[in-house]
């Protein structure tokens, strides 16, 4: 099941201690710019190997771009792990335990004119098993070592999106997820 229109959805404003100071549509928000709440998956096997999700080239903005297994935004009043869970089912058909790993804040320009200014927290998962992407949401995944992810991003770093290019520079090691034993 997708997620409302983008101009319908609205996101969480908050400020830089990511308390909420109103909400806004979600277009409106990335139009000026506005600091709102967001979440990321990063989804690794246990062979360390990350699952990327391939935007559809139709998403409102980063279109057609591998990333990260999932990102969004948590509802108003609602829980930003529990959101997490709901979209990593929605966009990827994966039920799997989160762990947070961080919280970062940044702010880019990005394509159609949007801006993202977001407050992100960022949950990590090993899972192995099906994986079930909805096709408005991603047209395609990949399962993919560190290493070869190292070198294709030197290579080809606009293949990406500029939150994942982010998190893997800035917060790398905190990526590093330690399954279960």
């Amino acid at each position: 099941m997708s997620q409302p229109a983008p101009e319908e959805e609205r996101v969480v404003l908050v400020d830089r201690e990511d308390r909420p100071i109103g909400t806004a549509p979600k277009l409106e928000a990335h139009r000026e710019g506005r600091l709102h709440r967001a979440f990321s998956v990063v989804v690794r096997d246990r062979a360390g190997r990350f699952l990327l999700q391939k935007r559809h080239r139709a998403k409102y903005h980063s279109g057609g771009l591998w990333t990260n297994t999932c990102c969004s935004h948590p509802r108003p009043d609602e829980p930003v792990e529990a959101a997490a869970r709901r979209r990593l089912v929605e966009e990827m058909g994966i039920e799997a335990e989160l762990e947070h790993l961080l919280t970062t804040i940044y702010r880019a320009e990005l394509d159609n004119g949007l801006v993202e200014h977001e407050l992100v927290h960022v949950f990590g998962a090993v899972y192995e098993g099906p994986v079930r992407p909805d096709p408005v949401e991603a047209e395609g995944y990949a399962w993919v070592s560190p290493e070869e992810l190292e070198a294709d991003l030197r290579a080809r770093p606009e293949r990406y999106s500029y939150w994942f290019r982010l998190y893997l520079r800035e917060h790398g090691p905190r990526l590093e997820l330690r399954p279960a034993a």
